[in-house]
């Protein structure tokens, strides 16, 4: 008989369950600490009941965790310095949205060698978590694939929803069970209304099918987030100035929706430059020193060392702490930056 379903499927390889992953890495309680007061700290942001700026600052992704660890000290250094006016969180991305081909982040292929452990991955990337959240440092995500939170959600205080994944339905019922607040980027073709929409249907309980803790497909039922906020991340022109960032408000006041918006001062906004973000960021804070409160945080892409490099496929040949992804900026540009605004503020 001639088979009609699997025809272009290679080969099917076991997972391991989240439940499992969870016994062989649990959660210590001063990581849980961290995430419980990391999203309760982001939550009052949000609402205005602190008054603090939000940052997500870290490497566009991460492929060597000895580097992510080395960053992590270094942000938790400047945390401790900077928290009454500014609560600062850890980028830690995973997972990486391709247009067409490339890596697709570390929990697709640590090794970045086209191996695909993605068991592996997935250990790694809980791990790394698990020691940066132990460090009092809170974390920060996107999550790109819908079978990703059961394994790592625990640990996360703030994720954000792509420009190439707001407008998905998956993405929004996922948003609406997601424990913690969730930020949804701007199409990347710089419209608001996928991400308007996005906000609405995340916001709503929602039924859908998923994966449960051990791993089984299942019917999930959700409450809906009410944290659900935007965040403008330019597209054919930047959106971070102040008649984009009025129009977003306008919109936001029209449906009813939370008016806290964060710029990402990476992607579009720079002109996917690691000099630019400066120029953004600068231009961002002066718009919340002259009273526009509706800006509650900004993102930057940073590394250990500015710039960027290409995946060659052989750890060995890259350079430590340069992306391998998007263009970064360095850990001295970053550290005066957000000295600079500490002052200000």
């Amino acid at each position: 008989m001639t088979q009609t379903y699997d025809v272009n499927v290679k080969d099917f390889k076991p997972l391991i369950s989240p439940v499992a992953i969870k016994e062989v890495l649990p959660i210590p309680e001063d990581a849980l600490k961290t995430v419980v007061e990391g999203r309760c700290d982001i939550e009052n942001i949000l609402q205005k009941k602190d008054d603090r700026l939000l940052l997500i600052v870290g490497p566009c992704s991460i492929h060597d965790t000895d580097a992510a660890i080395e960053y992590a000290k270094k942000l938790m250094a400047l945390r401790n310095e900077v928290k009454e006016k500014i609560n600062l969180i850890m980028r830690v991305y995973f997972e990486k949205p391709r247009t067409t081909v490339g890596w697709k982040g570390l929990i697709n292929d640590p090794f970045l060698d086209s191996s695909y452990n993605m068991d592996e991955g997935l250990k790694i990337a809980r791990s790394l978590l698990i020691e940066i959240n132990s460090l009092g440092l809170p974390t920060a995500t996107e999550i790109l694939d819908p079978i990703t939170p059961q394994y790592i959600a625990g640990l996360l205080t703030w994720v954000a929803i792509g420009a190439r994944t707001t407008e998905s339905q998956t993405h929004r019922e996922m948003a609406s069970g997601l424990s913690m607040p969730v930020g949804f980027k701007n199409s990347t073709d710089g419209s608001l209304d996928a991400a308007i929409n996005a906000m609405m249907a995340a916001g709503a309980p929602q039924h859908f099918l998923g994966i449960d803790p051990n791993g089984y497909s299942s019917i999930v039922s959700t409450t809906g987030n009410p944290f659900g906020h935007i965040v403008l991340r330019g597209g054919p022109h930047p959106n971070y100035d102040p008649i984009s960032i009025e129009r977003t408000q306008n919109l936001l006041n029209q449906k009813n929706l939370m008016d806290a918006l964060m710029i990402d001062c990476s992607h579009d906004n720079s002109g996917q430059k690691h000099k630019g973000q400066s120029f953004v960021f600068k231009s961002a804070l002066d718009q919340r020193l002259d009273g526009n409160t509706s800006i509650i945080g900004l993102m930057l892409e940073s590394n250990l060392f500015e710039g960027n490099q290409k995946c060659s496929g052989d750890c060995k040949t890259l350079k430590y702490g340069v992306s391998v992804t998007d263009e970064c900026m360095s850990w001295e540009t970053t550290k005066g930056l957000i000295n600079c605004a500490y002052d200000k503020l």
